[in-house]
Order: C-alpha cells, then sequence, then structure tokens
C-alpha cells in the first residue's frame, strides 16, 4: 500500500476530502473500496473522463479496491446540466450504451479472471439500474426524498442557475437522490466507504454520505468518505478534451488512434507537464526530467511524445501506437508510406489539411493545383513558387516539374495521395469512389 493522498496532492488532482486526517487513516488501514460513478449519456467515454478512470485505477495500484459504477439508472435521468434540460434517451440506447462504457472501463482496471475467486483489490464493474430499477416510487419518496431538504436541494448551485433560467423538471431535479442512494447500496453491498469524482459533484457525494449516515448509522463499515478532483482547465483558456473536430472520444470509430494521439501531442507547453501528472504512471524523477527537457528544448516535444505514446498505448493498446507512429513518421518523410495500413492513412490525412477529388488519377488537376486545393500554399502560382524552390513533395518524393500530373502508381492504396511543402506542412487528396 502506498500513500495515494500524498500522491493525488503532487499529482494536483486532489480538491476536496471531507475528512482528510480520517480518511488517511482509513487507508492505511486499508484497503478501502472506493467508487466512481459514470453515466451512459453517450455512446462512448471521453478523455474528460479519464482524470477519474486514472484515480479509480491509482487506488488500485495503491492497495485499495475499486468498483466502476455504469449507471444503467441513473443514465435514463441525466446529471442536471447548468444551462439547459437533458434530452432523454431511449432504454434501449442506454442499455447500449452502458454494454460499451462497461467494457471501455474495464481495460483501465484489474479484475478477477473468469472463474477465479476474486483477490481483495480486484475491481468491481457495477450497474445501478440492479437496484433503482426495482425501487418503486413509494419507496423513493418515502424511503429516500424523506432525508432531503428541498430548501438544501433549492441552493445547490446548478439548481439555482437553472431557475434563474429556462427552469429545471423534477426528473432532473431528483437526480441528487439517486446519486446518494447508489453510494447507500454500494456501501451495503460492498462495504464501500469512499466516492469519488470531479469538483463539480460535491454536493452530490456529500448528500450521499448523509444519505449513508441516515440509513444505516454508519453501521457495519464505519463512516463513509468523499474525494474530488480538479477540472482541468488549458492553458490557452480553451476547453479541455475539445478540438476544432468536436470531443475527443476513447471509441476509436469516434476519434481514431491517430486523431487520439495528435491530441496529446499537439498539447501545448504550458499545460503538457501538468498533463502527465494527472494522466501518466511514470513516476515523479520521470516527470521532472520530461519536464526539464520541455523547458530546455521545447522543440523536441519530448513531454508531449511521452504522453502521446503512454495514453495511445493505454486506450488503444501498443499495436495501434506502433501504426500510429509509424504514420507520424511517414507523413514527415520519415518512413515508407505504403507501408501503412489503409485506416491508418485515411485517419491520419483526416488530421491534416486535404481536398476530395474525382477519379481516375489521369483526369486529377495537376500537382500545383492540388497542393492549392488542400490549402498547403494559398494560390497556384504559390505551389510553382514551391517547386520551382525545391520544397513540394507527392508522397515523400520531391516534385521537380511544375506542371507533374498524378497517375494511377501515384495512388496508396488505390485513393490517397500525400502532398507536402516544406518539412512541416503536410496534406492529403482522397479520390471519391
Amino acid at each position: 500500500m502506498t500513500d495515494i493522498i500524498d500522491e493525488l496532492e503532487w499529482r494536483g488532482v486532489l480538491a476536496q476530502t471531507t475528512d482528510l486526517d480520517e480518511l488517511r487513516k482509513a487507508l492505511a488501514d486499508g484497503p478501502v473500496t472506493v467508487y466512481c460513478g459514470f453515466d451512459p449519456t453517450a455512446g462512448s467515454l471521453h478523455v474528460g473522463h479519464l482524470t477519474q478512470i486514472l484515480t479509480l485505477a491509482r487506488f488500485q495500484r495503491a492497495g485499495h479496491r475499486p468498483i466502476a459504477l455504469v449507471g444503467g439508472g441513473t443514465g435514463l435521468i441525466g446529471d442536471p446540466k447548468p444551462n439547459a434540460e437533458r434530452s432523454l434517451n431511449s432504454v434501449e440506447t442506454v442499455e447500449q450504451w452502458v454494454g460499451v462504457l462497461g467494457s471501455q472501463l474495464s481495460a483501465f482496471l484489474r479484475f478477477a479472471p473468469d472463474g477465479a475467486t476474486p483477490e481483495p483489490t480486484d475491481a468491481v464493474l457495477a450497474n445501478n439500474r440492479d437496484w433503482l430499477g426495482p425501487l418503486s416510487a413509494i419507496e423513493l419518496l418515502r424511503d429516500v426524498g424523506k432525508h432531503f431538504s428541498v430548501n438544501q436541494m433549492l441552493a445547490r448551485e446548478t439548481v439555482r442557475s437553472r431557475l434563474d433560467g429556462a427552469g429545471m423538471s423534477f426528473t432532473e431535479f431528483s437526480y441528487v437522490l439517486l446519486q446518494s442512494y447508489d453510494y447507500v447500496e454500494l456501501y451495503r453491498r460492498y462495504g464501500c466507504t469512499l466516492q469519488t469524482g470531479g469538483s463539480d459533484q460535491w454536493g452530490n457525494i456529500t448528500s450521499g454520505l448523509d444519505l449513508i449516515r441516515r440509513l444505516t448509522g454508519n453501521e457495519p463499515h464505519g463512516p463513509a468518505h468523499g474525494l474530488t478532483t480538479n477540472l482541468l482547465t488549458k492553458a490557452d483558456g480553451a476547453k479541455f478534451g475539445k478540438t476544432e473536430t468536436g470531443t475527443v472520444w476513447l471509441d476509436p470509430e469516434l476519434t481514431s488512434p491517430y486523431a487520439f494521439y495528435q491530441f496529446w501531442f499537439n498539447a501545448d507547453d504550458r499545460d503538457v507537464v501538468r498533463y502527465l501528472r494527472v494522466f501518466s504512471f511514470r513516476d515523479r524523477a520521470e516527470i521532472e526530467e520530461l519536464e526539464r527537457q520541455t523547458a530546455e528544448r521545447p522543440a523536441a516535444r519530448a513531454a508531449q511524445r511521452a504522453l502521446a505514446e503512454e495514453l495511445t498505448t493505454l486506450v488503444h493498446g501498443a499495436e495501434e501506437c506502433r501504426k500510429v507512429i509509424e504514420a507520424s513518421r511517414a507523413l514527415f518523410g520519415q518512413g515508407d508510406l505504403a507501408a501503412l495500413d489503409p485506416a491508418t492513412l485515411g485517419a491520419a490525412l483526416a488530421e491534416v489539411p486535404n481536398t476530395e477529388a474525382a477519379g481516375p488519377a489521369e483526369s486529377l488537376p495537376p500537382v500545383v493545383d492540388l497542393l492549392a486545393a488542400t490549402g498547403l500554399v494559398p494560390s497556384k502560382s504559390a505551389a510553382r513558387r514551391a517547386v520551382q524552390e525545391g520544397g513540394a513533395y507527392l508522397n515523400n518524393t520531391k516534385v521537380t516539374d511544375v506542371d507533374a500530373r498524378v497517375s494511377e502508381v501515384d495512388l496508396l492504396h488505390g485513393r490517397y495521395l500525400v502532398l507536402r511543402r516544406g518539412k512541416r506542412n503536410v496534406g492529403g487528396v482522397l479520390l471519391r469512389p
């Protein structure tokens, strides 16, 4: 067992705890069972969930038992957003998403092998529909709702902001009752005495602690605790986890491994060391060395590369990470483009300036026109200058003729062309069927 609180503090993750001294004592006496909930409000988790997922994983590595709770029940309701009512998804959709999220969460935690007796620190995957589904409206109102003050619920920041605007349905207003009851059930079923979540979940967590005390008298597992993590922001003020093309998902069908890698590789120098502390399992000495390298040689992007490789491997596997690295090198003339598989090459070109064109290859306009069409150069005349100055490339081969055209043999996998201006500016052409 290691001091997980000290680690979370050093990593800049820890925001609030209910009683730090008592929590430290409970963790030292452990193992402690700790849970975090994830509602299936979309068909995939995204990088914004990684802080919570990896916090659970850190607790497990420190000798404690994590519960990853997928909200098959609460996902039918939805945690209130600060500015608008959530759209309710169908039961069938939520059930499908529960399966997807459960599979994604399982990749980060250590579970007992099938048929084996679980060890004390083996993870648990739970679904709150197992207890919320059978709960009747009378039971919810009589046994749970009785312990909640409407005055306190109205004072919650999310509720107040909504009441000052478009209002809030009773459905979302009641969400805190359901999440609090989750903690009670996990306390009873698994002896869970610690809930973690983002700092925006503090009110829900403390409500759960109060409900445990009221319904169980903190018996037989002793007092429960709460811990929140800091919400991540970017140095430039932009929202973390968003790019120009939208949310960065963990599902490779929604965000390709190449795009996932590039998200981390393109991290701002002002953010990357903080990201390493939050998202990496590297120790303090390794991270401080990468911090030193970033300060001394920022152009080498050593910290970004280390972060991108570690997280891409963690989320998508070592083989996908290898393909992404090879694609990154090949696009910039340091590898064989023809050796890349079609999916990886296509995903890579989707992340750079690109244009679509109708085939066959012989009908395509000259290379200088394609350079301009991708936006690598501002005009055809600028493209001609790039060729004359030796700075234009087709599939990593220098273009020497301003009138050069594409032939069938130039097409990669029968449909792709890689264009480059200079060493760092890459674009792509995709032939439509």
